[in-house]
């Protein structure tokens, strides 16, 4: 065969095994750190999985500079934080799910002894069109504190959901055309999903007096409700970008279950937000981003991320709060208090099961 000839056969080969490849669906891979352009800066390559969330903070060129300054590459693959317990870690540096629950469970599948870290969170809040957080507020399902924020009241809207409301039955609906059909929140598949899971630990400690869920019985008790809450969506999307970036498009549900950061992230980028309108429920849940060292490297690299001025405000940047005193998320988004709630003011944090406890709630509640 003539170098022409074998070149064009390499070539096919190639394709083929491109589009096998895309076709199987290969993990996302971020790249941050700039070894190729500066040897002299980035010296020490780690690797690790990491919750999709997080994939353009390791993406930022701002990110990458800051972490090569440090002397670290991060080469990183994304997966739902769910997912992660079930990946082999071989050769792995690190993992960061997006909260406690898949981190103790990797933590325990590893071996780790030590303690994880936690370099930022997000609490969960409820994106609505303000037509709509308008009629929640009349019917006393949420109060409305700005332009922009406010509050859901979780115990009345949960007896809503009980209740197969409709916007129908909600006074002042029948005035916007586009709030029809059952009262409900879009969320993630809480089988694979961080932010699906947690809504769900958040409504059980509600419907079940305050009470975390600890075993089979408790459970059992709200497993109606979960499966209200979760059948009445249809097909639910296994990542909240989605979403998310529907709801802002002016499409999909009026509302919508997202992290805090999406919302921040947006809203410090100075994009047009539209009738945005952010409820934080009076009992939610934080997502926990936990850095899981699995060997030396990953632990450095995860005491960086809590602890490094410039990386806390790079996380900043993108939505998230760092943990501790966080200065940087107050004085980035003192601009932007019509919307958020810097200070969780009224916000009952709920204590979050067990990764087991969760599990069986997400099975409960999609049987």
């Amino acid at each position: 065969m003539g170098f022409r000839g074998h070149s064009a056969h390499v070539k096919r080969i190639v394709g083929i095994v491109l589009a096998v490849l895309l076709i199987g669906g290969v993990a996302a891979t971020v790249v941050a750190g700039r070894e190729s352009q500066d040897p002299g800066t980035a010296t020490k390559t780690v690797r690790g999985v990491i919750g999709s969330e997080k994939a353009e903070f390791f993406a930022d060129p701002d990110v990458v500079k800051a972490l090569a300054a440090r002397g670290f590459t991060v080469k990183s693959e994304t997966s739902g934080s769910w997912a992660m317990e079930e990946l082999p870690l071989d050769g792995f540096d690190f993992a960061f799910p997006s909260s406690k629950a898949p981190a103790d469970e990797l933590r325990k599948k590893s071996g780790i002894t030590s303690p994880p870290i936690r370099p930022f969170y997000s609490p969960l809040v409820v994106v609505a069109h303000r037509s709509a957080a308008r009629v929640l507020a009349d019917n006393g399902l949420a109060a409305l504190t700005g332009k922009g924020g406010g509050t859901l009241r979780m115990g009345p809207y949960l007896a809503a959901a009980k209740a197969d409301r409709t916007w129908q039955q909600l006074k002042g609906a029948s005035a916007h055309a586009e709030l029809t059909g059952t009262v409900f929140i879009t969320s993630t598949d809480p089988g694979q999903s961080n932010s699906g899971a947690l809504y769900l630990a958040a409504a059980s400690y509600v419907a079940d007096g305050g009470r975390v869920a600890t075993d089979d019985a408790a459970v059992g008790r709200t497993a109606p409700l979960l499966r209200k809450l979760t059948a009445v969506q249809g097909a639910q999307q296994t990542s909240s970008d989605a979403p998310f970036r529907d709801f802002v498009s002016g499409v999909g549900n009026p509302l919508v279950l997202v992290y805090e950061s999406q919302v921040a992230s947006l809203l410090l980028q100075r994009q047009d937000v539209g009738d945005l309108v952010v409820l934080y429920p009076d009992t939610t849940v934080s997502s926990d981003h936990t850095v899981v060292p699995l060997n030396e490297n990953g632990r450095e690299l995860g005491e960086l991320l809590a602890t490094d001025e410039r990386l806390r405000e790079l996380a900043v940047r993108h939505g998230f709060r760092p943990q501790g005193a966080a200065r940087e998320f107050t004085e980035a988004t003192a601009a932007h208090t019509n919307y958020l709630n810097q200070t969780l003011t009224g916000v009952r944090q709920a204590p979050v099961p067990t990764s087991q406890v969760l599990h069986a709630m997400a099975e409960k509640a999609r049987s």
